[in-house]
């Protein structure tokens, strides 16, 4: 009786969770149905076009006479490389700094950086806006790069000390018993334990810089230098807006972050679940 009732309680959470999973489908579903679509059959309440309008994804990949949507996707990918880069390195170097060096005030200026992350981005926008034009930067990715090499932020900085704290500090004593410098124990002993926690990072940043709209928007205005979030909006600027094509460069776009996602989805659980506990 116990099995029959534990075999009807699996088939009912595998029901339940299939049902949930469909329902939470759905949107992307009916994105890649409109992508496939003519424009005028946009407000029909049909999933799938009746005819499969696979020419708005050459279409839409050329929509531009100048330059066709692998340019924009070139742009945002040299981006994003110094961006993963940036974050990745300078935040673990932060934070083996607070986790592991002892110096002045140390705790008072972790608790500022842990303000910053209650402080509005709105806040800083014009200060640094102003900076950057002052300095000529402004219509480059300088102003979108930079600030991922001065610690990568605050939010990653307390991820990867909570992580360093977890490693038994025995470690860093055998290396400085084998003649290992403070330099020596972060490259040989933190940095490669640190790895899963590093993976988090770099999703993270790959994600939100690809889709930081607000900060493209505001610094790139030429159009060779856009960024695939600026050329989508370019399709909005047409007279006539070809929504198919919209949609289906759309889709195109996320389909990196995914990917990202999907290849180090076992290093970010990972990094998720360890991160703040005790070796």
């Amino acid at each position: 009786m116990n099995t029959l009732h534990r075999g009807y309680s699996k088939v009912t959470n595998h029901l339940f969770l299939t049902c949930f999973s469909l329902l939470m489908l759905y949107p992307v579903i009916w994105w890649v149905g409109a992508s496939l679509k003519k424009t005028e059959e946009m407000r029909l309440p049909t999933i799938w076009p009746e005819v499969a309008m696979w020419s708005n994804y050459s279409k839409g990949w050329n929509f531009s006479a100048e330059f066709s949507f692998g340019h924009f996707f070139a742009n945002t990918l040299m981006m994003e490389f110094w961006n993963v880069l940036g974050g990745v390195l300078t935040s673990a170097i932060v934070a083996y700094g607070f986790a592991r060096l002892h110096f002045k005030l140390r705790g008072f200026w972790f608790s500022i950086l842990l303000l910053t992350m209650m402080l509005p981005g709105q806040v800083t926008i014009v200060p640094q806006y102003i900076l950057y034009n002052n300095l000529g930067l402004v219509d480059s990715y300088i102003p979108l790069i930079l600030p991922h090499f001065f610690g990568g932020g605050a939010f990653f900085v307390f991820l990867l000390v909570q992580f360093i704290r977890g490693i038994p500090r025995d470690l860093d004593e055998a290396a400085k018993i084998d003649g290992a410098s403070v330099y020596g124990i972060f490259l040989r002993i933190i940095f490669p334990l640190i790895k899963p926690a590093l993976v988090t990072v770099a999703i993270f940043t790959f994600i939100w810089s690809w889709d930081d709209f607000f900060g493209q928007v505001l610094y790139l205005s030429s159009v060779e230098k856009f960024t695939v979030g600026l050329a989508l909006r370019m399709f909005i600027d047409q007279f006539e807006i070809q929504w198919g094509q919209l949609l289906a460069m759309s889709l195109l776009s996320i389909t990196p972050s995914v990917i990202v996602f999907f290849l180090a989805q076992k290093h970010f659980v990972e990094g998720i679940s360890t991160t703040g506990l005790k070796g």
